[in-house]
Order: C-alpha cells, then structure tokens, then sequence
C-alpha cells in the first residue's frame, strides 16, 4: 500500500489541490449568492432572466 502511495505520489497532490480549488470556487459562490450577488458580475437591469433569479418575495 505504501508503495502504491509513492509511486502515486503527484497525482494524489494534484488531485488534492484541484479538489481543493473546485471547493474554494463553490464556497465562493454560495458566498456571493448568500449576499444577493450575481454570479454573472454584470446588472439585473437589462437581464432578459432577471425574474428567474431575483422573484418578488410577498
């Protein structure tokens, strides 16, 4: 198993770092919605879609 390990050693580290970029990314994301940002970074104002993302609350 240890030297399963080794001889793998660089793909387990580039893997884990990728995981480690794509959970980043996500955390990012769920940030920015839970703040009532876009994820597209423009405005809603002339968004054909704007009435998707942002409904009216009642």
């Amino acid at each position: 198993m240890f030297s399963w390990i080794v001889s793998n050693l660089a793909t387990i580290v580039i893997c884990l770092v990728l995981a480690a970029v794509v959970c980043a990314v996500i955390l990012s994301l769920l940030r920015a919605k839970k703040q009532g940002k876009t994820s597209c970074g423009c405005g809603c104002s002339g968004c054909p879609s704007a009435g998707i993302c942002h409904k009216e609350k009642d």
